[in-house]
């Protein structure tokens, strides 16, 4: 079995999108105002944003710190 990489998943626009597009209809068909869906949305994107910025900076920060405990005959 696959196992999920949960920080590229994260960090895919197409992941944020789909859980829009999951929790918006849920929302609509549970009644709630137009109003309430876009602030939902809203935060909901908002979130994704600053998870996606955390995690590919860390990302970035890790390999970094990889690359720089590597002997310089490697790096090069």
């Amino acid at each position: 079995m696959k196992k999920i990489d949960w920080a590229r998943k994260l960090t895919s626009r197409k992941f944020w999108a789909a859980v829009v597009g999951c929790v918006t209809p849920i929302m609509i068909a549970a009644g709630a105002g137009d109003n309430q869906v876009t602030q939902v949305t809203a935060i909901i994107m908002g979130s994704a944003t600053l998870i996606a910025y955390i995690i590919g900076e860390g990302m970035v920060d890790a390999s970094n710190t990889q690359m720089s405990e590597l002997p310089e005959k490697e790096k090069e």
